[in-house]
């Protein structure tokens, strides 16, 4: 039969597909001959067959070629049948096979088929563990300890294989292999040897134990040289190598610490080294990103941070070459003015961006800020254009330092540099102005009056063929705009006449994407007072969502983007009309074009539809869901990075049909499949427009159940199920959306049963919620990711705000939920260090670490509002002291506002709940001193949060703190007198009702209501509008006198509620009641009162009189 098989893997080569199809049959008739396997191992060992060139044809195209000598077919065929069918293969062919293996790779002399036989190897040892194949090990030991070089190379090749492809089998013989790279590592003359030691030490490292930790740590040195000595043989093979130090960070990080310098010296050479490829460069620069990510306060406490910068900042304003552009300043020929940036400039930019999210913003600036002010003063273009891009990169991690220390001057820089002559630099401002406006909101809005004026000036002054250089000016103008809110009115006409111009008059493409988007992100501030150009919008948008060309897709996807931000802020009463004919557009689209970013976007549109007319979906959930539901199931763009031989490593679907096993595993090897053996895969990569669709799919299906309510529930389980399975997934948006909409499921069916208080609907919500909760525990505890952990913690403090008690109703889910919220303020959690980092620096921190707390810290209040007040009482007493240590003097402002917030929020939690006075009242002595300290603090939200927790501490305390009210007027009264922040002020009026409300005989009304009065009507804080009104309706009933003296302030502060669409209508409410007691038992005082005001005050009034 070798024969015979021989020339039937001959013919398979041949260019002539009549040829190639007879061969096939013939091989899948052989295949179900039990004498395949020694046939194999024949040709496998014996062929001469030259090298020739295999070719797939269909339909009269080659679909691949490769060059690949028959031996290395049967290499193939044979892992493929073993990798299904060990078990199938007879005894005495598996040892026939075992020996042959090891026989044809020490005597086979081509590369390509050892690489093969190493693979079948590795697939076998998945079957056959180490021990029961002992002439393999006795092979590995001979050939990787040879003195012959290429008999060490091979050796090391084969250990490779069967180490990457089964590494924990290996782990007795762990020890005994470090030993044997510590060798191999010294053997800088042979550096494929020291390349496969290198990957196979990257392949152990995640499952060494502590036995191997010394040994590890003695081979750093030694690997560092070896990279060294590598990279001069093969920059490639040395950039694959260099894996190693992250697969070393990421597993066992206490390893590389002692090294620290070393390898940050190696990482930072290696970047800085001009005669380097690109590829190498990046690699060793995305080390350093990946240290500071895991260890910054390592990084900083072995002073590796103004090396870093040193070695970094040369490489961020390198110049291209004479008469070149770096590619992120090239106008490309196509005129998308798509993005393309120069990857040592990301790179440098990647590592100053982790700084910033990862270090404390005092220590980065002290050291930095240096480095990029000569840069911005520089004559040198690229200098000032390094310095611009690290102002940007600065702004997401370190944004509240910027905010609140130096927006002023960093605005004023990036506003300079857009008159600057050069157009490389005004790109880079304008890439800071974006960034700018993204993270530092609300303070940069107030540059409003500066910043639009010069924006819209610079877009109209902006050369439209250099249609890069429009959309950075773009890009600009959208991220400034899109904050506005309210204070967009004066600049709309122009706004909308030059994006209308735009989508009428320009025939560039891309201009118009860039008009429709800009129409969106001026939607999101304008709202609805966009509704005056909502036709001549509307007409445009139509006529790009219903073309079928190819090249106006991207403008189609803009405008659906674009046409949900329509839905969701113009106002139902506009847009309901359409909401029907929205969902139509999007299932037609997605039943006609087959586009991932397309699809994402009609899943947008059907959730802001919801949000306006959830009744028009109902008809259309099945087709919607269901293609919601193939988005999430779907490996499409997922692509496997094989191994060499990879055009024949393909799907393995077992199939048990003996008849069909040879005929499958003939088509494994003649297609070109979608999936493979995990073993077999170098690495993964997902096109991002896959990515976002499964992240937008996870988010519509969440608010789609959570806005159709009862309509959605037949649709419940089979997402619920879809959408769990995502919370593993690589990528960290996919997960985060997943536990988002995991968490809309909890809230929607607790919006069901609340509707329907069925016992079907609620024993379906605890089920629900028994998966849900401790999924986000464990999330929150081993999740890597900061922002996905963050993302949980949100999630899960939304579903207990929406379900209360119902969350609860497992009794060990308050401890449970609890101790997760204390390990997080505790730094327990995994993607925080674990707890095991070294001394911590209590006071600085990353704002993002900080945050972080912060968003656990929100989940305490909750928890005090959703159970009995004893039965959190323990739990509290836990807590309590993390939250407070936070308010110290010398911590960060936001950690400050932060505590006394917190307490603040406890206390108004506690005052909700029974059992809630007596535990206030036993806190207060603790919280007393915190509050006050915290009103006399230097910055105004420490002041106004301390004076919201202390009026919450009246209120909830109740006559238990009536001997404090002396201490805490005179605090008030001296904080009203010089007091200039707005919502300060605001609270301090609310915090006086709160102790009104709570003990009115305990506070010198005579004294207190007419200063509390003559700061009415309340300029900012809205919310608390509802305190003062709900105390003055009190007062009036017990005390009518006093109220009536303080009539004219009270009626002037009721026409500024009545009517405001920032105060609820309860509020509302008791305010109009309030002034119809006036006018009917005290006519004269109100009608003085009253036209005293202007007319269009005047009109509210009455307007609230005339009213039944």
């Amino acid at each position: 039969m070798t024969e015979e098989l021989e020339q039937i893997l001959s013919q398979l080569t041949q260019p002539d597909n009549a040829v190639i199809q007879q061969a096939t049959a013939q091989l899948k008739q052989a295949f179900k001959d039990p004498a395949i396997i020694p046939a194999l191992c024949a040709v496998m060992s014996g062929s001469q067959n030259p090298q020739v060139l295999c070719v797939c044809v269909e339909n009269g195209f080659i679909l691949w070629y490769q060059l690949m000598c028959i031996r290395q077919s049967a290499a193939v065929m044979l892992r493929l049948r073993v990798k299904k069918h060990w078990k199938k293969i007879s005894p005495n062919d598996r040892e026939s096979l075992k020996a042959v293996v090891l026989q044809a790779f020490m005597q086979e002399s081509e590369h390509t088929v050892q690489h093969s036989l190493s693979q079948l190897c590795a697939v076998m040892v998945k079957h056959e563990t180490p021990d029961r194949w002992p002439a393999l090990l006795q092979l590995l030991n001979q050939s990787t300890k040879s003195s012959n070089p290429h008999d060490r190379q091979v050796g090391l090749l084969l250990l490779n294989k069967v180490m990457e492809s089964n590494p924990e089998p290996f782990k007795p013989h762990y020890c005994q292999l470090l030993q044997l790279f510590s060798t191999v590592l010294q053997d800088h003359n042979n550096p494929t040897a020291l390349y496969y030691c290198i990957l196979t030490l990257t392949a152990i490292t995640a499952y060494t134990g502590t036995e191997e930790m010394n040994l590890m740590r003695s081979i750093i040195p030694s690997l560092i040289v070896a990279l060294k000595h590598l990279i001069k043989a093969d920059q490639d093979q040395a950039s694959e190598a260099m894996e190693v130090f992250n697969e070393l960070m990421e597993s066992e990080v206490s390893i590389i610490v002692p090294h620290v310098t070393d390898m940050v010296h190696f990482c930072l050479e290696v970047g800085s080294d001009t005669t380097l490829s690109d590829s190498l460069r990046v690699k060793a620069l995305s080390c350093i990103a990946f240290l500071i990510k895991l260890k910054s306060k390592t990084v900083l406490k072995q002073k590796l941070l103004n090396p870093i910068l040193q070695a970094i900042f040369p490489v961020l304003v390198a110049a291209p070459p004479p008469g070149e552009h770096d590619p992120e300043d090239e106008e490309d020929d196509s005129g998308d003015g798509s993005d393309n940036d120069n990857p040592k400039h990301c790179a440098a930019q990647v590592i100053i961006d982790t700084m910033a999210l990862h270090m404390p913003p005092e220590k980065l600036f002290q050291q930095l800020m240096p480095l990029a002010q000569a840069c911005l003063t520089s004559e040198n273009p690229y200098q000032r254009k390094g310095g611009l891009m690290c102002l940007a990169v600065l702004a997401e991690g370190c944004a509240d330092h910027i905010r609140t220390k130096m927006l002023s001057s960093m605005l004023q820089t990036v506003c300079q540099s857009l008159s600057d002559s050069n157009q490389v630099v005004r790109s880079a401002g304008l890439f800071a102005l974006g960034q700018f406006s993204e993270h530092l909101q609300p303070e940069v809005s107030k540059y409003c009056s500066d910043l639009m004026p010069l924006l819209l000036g610079y877009l109209s002054s902006c050369n439209q063929a250099k249609v890069g250089h429009v959309t950075k000016a773009f890009y600009a103008l959208e991220n400034f705009m899109e904050n506005l809110g309210a204070d967009i009115e004066p600049y709309l006409p122009t706004l909308m006449e030059t994006m209308l111009s735009a989508l009428n008059n320009t025939e560039n493409l891309k201009i118009k994407e860039l008009a429709v988007s800009a129409i969106g992100a001026i939607a999101n501030a304008a709202k609805e007072l966009l509704v005056p150009y909502f036709p001549p919008v509307i007409e445009s948008l139509k006529g790009f969502l219903t073309t079928t060309t190819e090249e106006m897709r991207s403008l189609q996807t803009q405008s659906l983007d674009t046409l949900s931000v329509l839905a969701r802020t113009i106002g139902n009463d506009v847009f309901s009309p359409l909401a029907a004919e929205c969902v139509r557009l999007g299932l037609n689209l997605t039943d006609t074009i087959d586009d991932p970013d397309l699809r994402r976007c009609t899943y947008s549109l059907y959730s802001a539809v919801s949000t306006v007319s959830p009744d028009c979906l109902t008809p259309h959930l099945t087709a919607i869901t269901t293609v919601m539901l193939l988005a999430l199931k779907s490996n499409e763009g997922i692509t496997a990075h094989l191994e060499e031989d990879k055009t024949f490593v393909l799907l393995d679907e077992d199939d048990d049909d003996e008849n069909n096993e040879g005929e499958k595993d003939v088509d494994d090897f003649l297609e070109d499949d979608t999936e493979t053996d995990i073993h077999d895969v170098a690495g993964f990569s997902v096109e991002n427009a896959y990515i976002d669709e499964k992240e937008d799919a996870c988010d519509a299906l969440g608010e789609l159940a959570f806005s159709t309510g009862a309509a959605f529930q037949p649709f419940l389980e089979s997402s619920f199920q879809q959408v769990y399975e995502m919370r593993d997934f690589p990528h960290e948006d996919v997960r985060r959306a997943a536990f988002g909409a995991m968490g809309q499921f909890c809230r929607a069916q607790h919006k069901v049963w609340t509707e329907n208080p069925t016992e079907s609907n609620h024993q379906a919500l605890l089920k629900l919620l028994d998966v849900v909760i401790p999924c986000f525990l464990e999330t929150v505890r081993t999740e890597q990711e900061r922002q996905v952990v963050m993302a949980v913690l949100e999630t899960m403090n939304s579903v207990i705000k929406s379900c209360k008690e119902e969350v609860f109703k497992n009794p060990s889910r308050l401890k449970e939920i609890s101790h997760v919220i204390r390990d997080v303020l505790k730094k327990k959690a995994v993607c925080q260090g674990g707890g095991v980092d070294e001394a911590d620096d209590e006071d600085q921190q990353a704002e993002y670490d900080a945050m972080l707390l912060e968003f656990a810290g929100e989940g305490i209040p909750l928890l005090a509002s959703s159970v009995p007040a004893e039965q959190f009482a323990p739990f509290l007493n836990d807590l309590l002291p993390l939250i407070m240590s936070k308010a110290k003097s010398s911590c960060t402002v936001a950690d400050r506002s932060f505590s006394v917030g917190t307490i603040g929020e406890i206390l108004q939690a506690l005052g909700c709940v029974s059992g809630g006075r007596g535990l206030a009242g036993r806190l207060s002595n603790r919280l007393l001193p915190v509050l006050v300290a915290g009103t006399k603090d230097s910055d105004a939200e420490v002041r106004n949060n301390s004076v919201f927790g202390l009026g919450c501490l009246a209120q909830a305390a109740g006559p238990i703190v009536v001997t404090d009210y002396p201490m805490m007027l005179s605090v008030f009264s001296n904080l009203l007198t010089k007091e200039s922040d707005l919502r300060v002020i605001d609270n301090l009026c609310a915090a006086l009702c709160r102790m009104i409300l709570s003990n009115v005989e305990a506070v010198p009304l005579e004294q207190v209501f007419p200063a509390l009065v003559a700061r009415l009507p309340l300029k900012e804080d809205m919310e608390e509008n509802k305190t003062v009104f709900s105390c003055m309706a009190m007062l009036y009933t017990n005390s009518p006198a006093l109220v009536v003296k303080q009539m004219k302030p009270i009626v002037a502060a009721s026409s500024h509620v009545l009517g405001n669409k920032d105060v609820d209508e309860e509020t509302q409410t008791t305010s109009a009641m309030l002034i119809k007691q006036f006018a009917q038992h005290h006519s004269a005082d109100f009608q003085a009162a009253m036209t005293s005001l202007p007319g269009e005050q005047q009109a509210k009034l009455s307007a609230a009189i005339s009213a039944s």
